[in-house]
């Protein structure tokens, strides 16, 4: 006698993953999967680790800036999943993490954030999400006690 117990049993993990991503609408790793996860928040970082705990110094350097300028922002930590650490880099055609991606749009890794940040374009950036910088806040506040 045929059991659908003894069916599941002798289904190997990997098969059950593989189904859930040839059958589900949003495959981790597809592009559907980061459209909807690039648009969930108006900043959106795909890191190695997490903010709380980086695990290389760009994803650090990209924490700090944004720390910086207080933005809050969604956090995905590509070493817990192999399919969103390539997947991202396939999506963005861009080879290296961090990447940061603002208002859904691709903005770029460490190194393009961080020239943002010291001549000031970032500022305008986060400006036209409608994020205010707490570096520009502070200025202002500065202008206002003189």
């Amino acid at each position: 006698m045929f059991s659908a117990l003894r069916l599941v049993r002798s289904v190997r993990p990997e098969t059950i993953k593989y189904c859930a991503r040839v059958f589900s609408a949003e495959a981790v790793g597809s592009k559907e999967y980061f459209d909807k996860l690039v648009a969930n928040s108006k900043v959106v970082v795909f890191m190695k680790g997490t903010p709380d705990a980086p695990r290389c110094g760009f994803s650090n350097a990209v924490v700090q800036i944004l720390r910086m300028h207080g933005v809050e922002y969604d956090a995905h930590n590509v070493l817990a999943n192999e399919d969103v650490r390539q997947g991202i880099k396939e999506y963005s055609e861009w080879p290296t993490i961090p990447q940061v991606f603002m208002s859904g749009e691709f903005v770029g890794g460490c190194d393009i954030l961080l020239q943002m940040h010291q001549n000031g374009e970032l500022i305008e950036e986060l400006q036209k999400v409608g994020i205010t910088s707490a570096l520009l806040e502070a200025e202002k506040s500065k202008g206002d006690e003189k």
